[in-house]
């Protein structure tokens, strides 16, 4: 990152420097024994939310994506089985719908689902890229959102033009602002609305997040004063070592380091929360796994199988399937999979 002013670095870059510097000291200085072992053991506690991969195709192709998405991707989930969704979510007493992809609205059934969804009282979540807002076709897309009362967790890795660019593709900074402005004019991000807006940072590389709620200070004042953006939250996400970005890695020969780094940097107080506990994540195929990063590296639950399946399931039967990518959701004081969550 080239800070605005080479001689007073952006909070956003002091942030980074510091958390850097900390786990790079901390690791220097541990001996291996001060490592853990494996990952611990977790348990369920009860079946909330509902997490589906609509499909791969993605109008990017970012080179942190653990699910190696992107415009040349096909895959896509069949309407049949879309069709058991509404089923799953009825017969289970799911209140949310967390929906993603690739750009899980570039599914045709998406919007049907969503007003399904809502319908039954389901809370939905949209995992948006926010460049999707202005795509030929999704030109009504941000209202269809605010009609339904969506929940929007929007990517926007930093509030500096060059370092998004780098990351998700020329151009991506100014037609992520415009869509954040758009959403905002129809009252997302504004206190009183009931229209919730949050943004996701992840590092550029293979370095953990800075701290959560300076980090999300200093995005809600830029964007505030570079460009009359407002948000609600700010989650800061640790970049998991799966699919693209750990091809990125073995290429550097950073492998090694940044595993260590995620379990040198492991907190157990971050396991009350991860997202598996109360979470079932569904491929496009409508397999069943703990969460979308055991999806990608094809650790599917041992049973149930499929959404017909977790029709008959007790959750408590089944332990969550773990390991050392595990480390990405309780290193340091950010997440990969539900915001910072150490103090």
């Amino acid at each position: 990152m080239t800070p605005p002013d080479a001689a007073e670095p952006s909070g956003l870059h002091r942030l980074k420097r510091r958390a850097d510097d900390r786990a790079t000291s901390e690791i220097a200085n541990a001996p291996a024994a001060a490592l853990p072992e494996r990952f611990p053991p977790l348990q369920r506690t009860s079946l909330s939310t509902l997490q589906v991969n609509l499909g791969y195709r993605c109008n990017q192709a970012c080179s942190h994506c653990h699910v190696n998405a992107g415009p040349s991707r096909s895959e896509m989930m069949a309407p049949e089985t879309i069709a058991r969704i509404g089923a799953v979510l009825r017969a289970r007493g799911i209140s949310c719908l967390d929906l993603t992809g690739g750009a899980p609205e570039l599914h045709p059934g998406f919007r049907a689902l969503v007003r399904q969804a809502r319908s039954l009282g389901v809370d939905v979540i949209d995992r948006c890229n926010l460049t999707i807002l202005s795509e030929p076709g999704q030109e009504d897309l941000a209202e269809f959102l605010a009609d339904q009362t969506v929940t929007i967790v929007a990517s926007l890795p930093c509030y500096l033009e060059d370092n998004v660019d780098r990351q998700r593709g020329p151009g991506v900074f100014q037609r992520s602002i415009a869509g954040l402005q758009q959403l905002n004019r129809l009252g997302y991000g504004r206190a009183g609305s009931g229209l919730v807006l949050n943004l996701v940072f992840n590092p550029q590389g293979p370095e953990l997040p800075p701290p959560q709620a300076p980090l999300e200070a200093a995005y809600k004042r830029e964007l505030a004063q570079r460009y009359g953006v407002v948000f609600n939250q700010l989650y800061a996400l640790t970049n998991m070592p799966i699919q693209r970005f750990a091809s990125s890695l073995r290429a550097s020969g950073d492998w090694e380091r940044y595993s260590n780094l995620l379990r040198q940097n492991h907190h157990p107080q971050n396991l009350a929360r991860v997202m598996c506990r109360s979470l079932i994540s569904v491929d496009w195929r409508g397999n069943l796994f703990d969460c979308d990063f055991n999806q990608q590296l094809g650790l599917p639950l041992s049973t149930p199988r499929t959404l017909a399946d977790l029709l008959r399931w007790d959750p408590a039967t089944t332990p969550i399937r773990v390991g050392d990518h595990c480390y990405g959701c309780t290193a340091g004081s950010g997440s990969s999979c539900g915001g910072a969550l150490a103090a």
